[in-house]
């Protein structure tokens, strides 16, 4: 069974940017608003994905993906997914061992910024950077899916600083 094991946090201020190893610009989109997993399909750097998560709050979630030609991504882009779609850069960071992925949020999701570690299991140790900021795991509203739902635009008034 995949286990995708996550933890998401906001990003205080751009020292990250300096450290950038490589970027990935990504467009995905939702094909479903299942209550107990979400169908996603993402297109970055000429590739495609099909994306099955299950819709549970933390850092451990099932998760299945599956890559399919860039054009039928692109295609299910444009034609099936609900709008808004998720546009985002996608910037990877090593710090200590691990690999960081900041997304900086576009179009509806624009101003947010997003900090994203995978671990191999729920309490594995790591050193937070510098720049990081308040852990957003356990807040529904932060997650790729709901942003789709409920975008940043709507709602960044009452978010709470970094």
């Amino acid at each position: 069974m995949a286990l995708e094991i996550e933890r998401k946090f906001l990003v205080r201020d751009d020292r990250w940017r300096a450290l950038v190893s490589r970027q990935s610009r990504i467009r995905q989109g939702y094909l479903n608003q299942a209550k107990n997993c979400s169908v996603r399909v993402r297109s970055a750097d000429g590739h495609g994905w099909l994306n099955i998560k299950s819709v549970t709050i933390g850092a451990r979630r099932h998760e299945y993906e599956y890559e399919i030609p860039w054009q039928d991504a692109e295609e299910m882009l444009d034609t099936l997914c609900r709008p808004p779609l998720i546009e985002k850069t996608r910037y990877f960071v090593e710090h200590q061992g691990h690999l960081w992925e900041i997304d900086v949020f576009e179009g509806d999701n624009a101003g947010l910024v997003v900090a994203e570690i995978e671990l191999n299991h729920p309490h594995e140790p790591f050193v937070k950077p510098p720049w990081i900021g308040r852990e957003v795991t356990e807040d529904p509203r932060y997650y790729n899916t709901c942003l789709a739902q409920n975008p940043y635009r709507n709602w960044r008034d009452q978010a709470p600083a970094p």
